[in-house]
């Protein structure tokens, strides 16, 4: 199997492609690999080709582009996940394994809960470090595209962010004793979308709670266990792609609900 790796721009057959970044120091200094190297590219969009190694320097690599390759395909069910901010390890964790299980989008956000308070200066790096997590996630796992991972915001914006989006959306949240997850997937048909909100490690205030819940999130229980935050998340991932995503062959996808 070719080694894969994603691109920033544009991919065409019979065209040069550049590669930049941790891509090239991977193929560079840890794989060593050289002029001559055959190699999988895949541009933003998830369409994949096969190249050949040109040249490189110490920062990028130039490949030409020789055909398209068949590559899977994206799942049926756009999950959208927003993660109280984690420690280090925890959030990397849970990037790691949600990407992993086909998520299309991370939003970090502070909570009033959180812990972790990131100086201005640093959350640049930091969402770079974590799409850098999503893309190797990505790679392993083989799916075409990799979760985004979006600069932190407030609790306020992003509830703002999906108000007036359409979709499943919950807020997990452990004082809940009306709505459990898999009750509500089992009683509805696939949505357009799923959006969920995990929590810190703390857990919400009621008052959290209550501006999901005015922007329609739909507070609900994974049962009597208390997970770890970074747990949740990916547990949240499986089971929604289990019951109305791609975790079956492909024939057994659920579809979405039209109109």
């Amino acid at each position: 199997m070719l080694r894969r790796f994603f691109v920033h721009g544009p991919v065409e057959v019979e065209q040069p492609c550049v590669i930049t970044g941790s891509e090239a120091r991977h193929i560079l200094k840890v794989l060593r690999m050289k002029a001559g190297d055959r190699l999988a590219v895949a541009d933003p969009r998830g369409a994949w080709f096969e190249a050949v190694i040109h040249s490189a320097t110490r920062q990028e690599v130039t490949a030409l582009v020789e055909k398209p390759i068949s590559a899977p395909r994206l799942s049926a069910m756009p999950i959208f996940l927003c993660q109280a901010l984690l420690k280090s390890g925890p959030m990397d964790y849970m990037i790691q394994k949600t990407s992993e299980l086909g998520v299309k989008a991370i939003f970090p956000f502070f909570s009033e809960r959180t812990v972790v308070r990131l100086e201005e200066g640093r959350l640049s790096n930091r969402v770079r470090h974590w799409n850098e997590v999503s893309r190797s996630a990505a790679k392993q796992s083989g799916r075409p595209v990799p979760a985004r991972i979006n600069s932190p915001l407030s609790m306020k914006e992003v509830t703002a962010r999906w108000k007036a989006e359409d979709g499943l959306k919950v807020i997990l949240w452990e004082g809940e004793e009306r709505h459990d997850l898999k009750s509500l997937l089992r009683s509805s048909c696939p949505a357009e979308m799923f959006v969920g909100i995990i929590g810190p490690e703390g857990g919400f205030p009621r008052e959290e709670i209550d501006m999901a819940g005015d922007a329609g999130f739909i507070p609900i229980s994974l049962g009597d266990r208390i997970l770890r935050a970074e747990t949740a998340g990916v547990a949240l991932a499986a089971i929604v792609q289990y019951e109305w995503g791609d975790l079956a062959l492909r024939e057994h996808w659920a579809q979405p609900e039209e109109g």
